[in-house]
């Protein structure tokens, strides 16, 4: 509206490949993926770093809040999981409920370059999947 800087999110060491804005219950939430290996939670509200996710050992390229949930918990009908794609050739399943919990690896054969979730609805059930690219040139869904 005022066409002016709001909010600087420092933290990061390296330049940001990825960055998502929070719904529902994380409306107040960004997630970024960095050069620097990590993922990292930020309130908007306060411009400060929530949490940082290790594990990676390559480039954060993608960073996705998830529609899984943990142990059928949900957060008043939100994710409690995010996911994010690295050029470690991996991708990872964090629980942003504790910190540095790793849920799942996924192994591929090359960088992960991009990923996104796809809601889709057959007759009265919604699925999840997951549609990712690596660097190899072939386009993957895992549901």
């Amino acid at each position: 509206e005022t066409a002016k800087q709001l909010i600087i999110f420092k933290g990061h060491e390296f330049h940001v490949n990825s960055v998502k804005y929070g719904s529902n219950e994380l409306v107040n939430t960004i997630l970024s993926g960095s050069n620097d290996k990590t993922i990292r939670l930020w309130d908007i509200r306060s411009g400060q770093q929530i949490q940082m996710f290790n594990g990676h050992t390559n480039s954060v390229n993608a960073a996705e809040y998830s529609p899984f949930v943990v142990n059928n918990n949900k957060i008043g009908g939100n994710s409690n999981v995010m996911c994010s794609g690295s050029f470690d050739n991996t991708i990872r399943f964090w629980d942003i409920r504790s910190n540095n919990k790793e849920l799942y690896t996924i192994e591929e054969e090359k960088e992960i370059m991009c990923l996104k979730f796809l809601q889709l609805r057959n007759g009265n059930n919604d699925y999840a999947n997951l549609c990712y690219c690596s660097r190899n040139g072939i386009i993957r869904v895992w549901g």
